[in-house]
């Protein structure tokens, strides 16, 4: 869950609990003003959407299989290990090329293939329908896997959550499954908008040579997600105007495919990752905050109570104060800029 400067992360241990951990969204490029002009601000969101959240996907994924991989003696496998910055950045860059070849390359040649000899415009369209048809397409296709539908369901666990705060709901699995499982400021709503937008812009280049066209279509990538960005947060703050709902309503549409109805532990989750990263932002949370049980990622798990132990493996070692949801009520009483704050995103 992303907020203002820092992002939050609850994941389901394979144990059943869920553990969270914050991070702040800070320095270099991000802490100039350059990086709050337009366009250039949507680079920095989506660059720290693709690198931290690759990041976090690995880290989570590793403590999924730390559990099954445990020593005899409670110590981590070889898979709870972080991957480095090199090896994040190899997979970011397989990501891209693969993403902008499958999105971007492929429905250009398609378009040379089909209507090469036709005018311009119908080359265009037959681009843009290209675009479209593998988008939705691809996502159809990944979401009949078993995983990427269990992410699917978490997704839309987030948005309802997020409905939740901002009607002044309480955070609570029967309060939050009131919602639905769409929001406007979602990554599939920017996906969409960038597929839209890339039809317009390509269809200013005109038919030029194609690897010349090709080449385009690599190069004004970031030009077209900065401008997407710019929409979005346009279409977030008009979202009340009728012609503005229409004109995003496909994103919504979108995420029909993309966020499924979570379970309850699911939405549990979600709950947290939220509390977390309001907590991380020092916004002020609400009353019911911390009802639902975590841990902070790399506290070991807390020894049964039958168990004989030293002092380390009794209640005494996880005061009150140290607990995850005291620390969020006290970041949140010191906290006075939550009425002008942006709401998390997921």
């Amino acid at each position: 869950m992303r907020g203002r400067n820092a992002i939050a992360v609850a994941l389901r241990h394979p144990d059943g609990r869920i553990l969270w951990a914050d991070e702040r969204l800070g320095g270099g490029f991000r802490s100039t003003r350059w990086a709050k002009l337009p366009l250039a601000r949507g680079l920095v969101v989506l660059y720290e959407t693709l690198v931290v959240g690759t990041r976090w996907l690995v880290r989570s994924a590793g403590v999924a299989a730390a559990d099954e991989e445990a020593g005899p003696d409670g110590t981590p496998g070889a898979a709870s290990a972080d991957l480095g910055k090199g090896a994040v950045a190899l997979m970011l860059g397989i990501t891209l090329v693969l993403g902008i070849g499958l999105f971007f390359v492929l429905p250009l040649l398609i378009a040379r293939f089909v209507a090469g000899g036709q005018p311009g415009i119908v080359e265009r369209i037959v681009e843009g329908a290209a675009q479209v048809a593998i988008f939705i397409g691809y996502l159809l296709v990944i979401g009949r896997a078993r995983d990427i539908r269990r992410t699917f369901q978490y997704h839309g666990a987030e948005h309802m959550s997020i409905h939740a705060l901002e009607a002044g709901d309480l955070l609570t699995v029967d309060a939050v499954r009131r919602y639905p499982t769409a929001h406007p400021r979602c990554g599939t709503e920017f996906l969409v908008v960038v597929i839209l937008v890339a039809i317009f812009v390509f269809s200013l280049v005109g038919r030029q040579e194609l690897w010349l066209t090709a080449a385009s279509r690599v190069v004004l990538v970031p030009v077209i997600a900065a401008v997407a960005y710019e929409l979005l947060r346009f279409g977030a703050r008009h979202r009340r105007q009728a012609i503005v709902r229409w004109l995003f309503e496909p994103g919504i549409w979108v995420q029909k495919i993309t966020t499924k109805q979570p379970t309850d532990d699911m939405i549990e989750v979600a709950i947290v990752a939220l509390e977390q990263a309001l907590a991380a932002d020092g916004e002020a949370l609400p009353e019911d905050a911390g009802t639902i049980e975590r841990a902070p990622l790399g506290r070991p798990a807390p020894a049964p109570p039958d168990m004989v132990a030293g002092p380390e493996a009794t209640p005494a070692a996880y005061p009150a104060a140290a607990h995850p949801a005291a620390a969020a009520a006290a970041a949140s009483a010191a906290s006075s800029s939550a009425a002008t704050s942006p709401p998390p995103e997921a």
